[in-house]
């Protein structure tokens, strides 16, 4: 773990990820995966439920490319970004081959975890879909409605909960129902669950390795975007120089 701007982020590949995830499938307690990127970490700064759900995960992955450019500017050592729905296939791939395994999918629509699910039977045969959740669109869920989540999950008795209901919901949600989900491995992907039923289109690979996947999803989704590309990326880079700052005046310090 990599302490940057207050929060421990993982420095793990993709493949160590999916390798200490696994681990936790055999653990007794729900062991939590989330992302960050520069729009959550700064939301995060005005919701203190938000803020503690993401410093308590077990592994708080660098899901947007500034997470690393952040890094390197800081000479820390996050070198690999490491997305939701990259992990969600990675970790299929591996959960497949270690023989029968069950999912919960919790999150999105109807017709999305249909597709999901599809997509799964001939992938992976080896994972049991025992239950899916599509809960409604809402800002938060009732004690009510969360007690059923719960019952159901819990009745399915899964290897792995994957919530999609996208973030900051998904991941308050998972830190208020934590400790009362009989399951030992759970994981927030967010638009994951919609990249892999294929319901919306991911950026190509070009833009992936050029560190701005987030541009042709800003250009089709303007308005839906805007304030996470426009407003909390110069926030959040006002935050690093800041930081750099502080790195340069304390060596400055030292050395006299």
């Amino acid at each position: 773990m990599v302490k940057l701007l207050d929060f421990s982020i993982s420095n793990l590949t993709l493949d160590q990820t999916v390798d200490t995830a696994s681990n936790f499938l055999s653990g007794s307690r729900a062991r939590y995966l989330a992302c960050i990127n520069p729009h959550s970490l700064v939301v995060s700064e005005g919701d203190s439920e938000f803020k503690e759900a993401l410093r308590t995960a077990d592994i708080l992955i660098p899901d947007g490319f500034g997470i690393v450019l952040a890094s390197r500017i800081l000479g820390l050592p996050i070198r690999h970004r490491v997305s939701g729905p990259d992990f969600f296939l990675d970790f299929t791939k591996h959960a497949n081959s270690l023989g029968p395994l069950k999912y919960f999918l919790l999150g999105s629509s109807e017709r999305v975890i249909e597709k999901m699910v599809k997509r799964l039977k001939q992938e992976a045969p080896n994972i049991d879909v025992c239950g899916v959740l599509s809960p409604p669109y809402k800002e938060q869920f009732t004690e009510s409605e969360n007690e059923y989540m719960v019952h159901v999950i819990n009745a399915c008795r899964p290897d792995v909960l994957w919530v999609g209901l996208s973030a900051p919901k998904q991941e308050k949600w998972i830190f208020q129902i934590r400790e009362k989900v009989d399951v030992p491995f759970v994981a927030a992907i967010g638009a994951g669950f919609d990249f892999y039923a294929g319901t919306k289109k991911r950026s190509s690979f070009f833009w992936q390795r050029a560190g701005l996947e987030w541009l042709p999803r800003f250009l089709r989704e303007p308005r839906r975007l805007w304030s996470r590309n426009l407003k909390s990326t110069p926030i959040f880079l006002s935050w690093v120089a800041r930081e750099k700052l502080r790195q340069i005046r304390g060596k400055d310090n030292i050395e006299h």
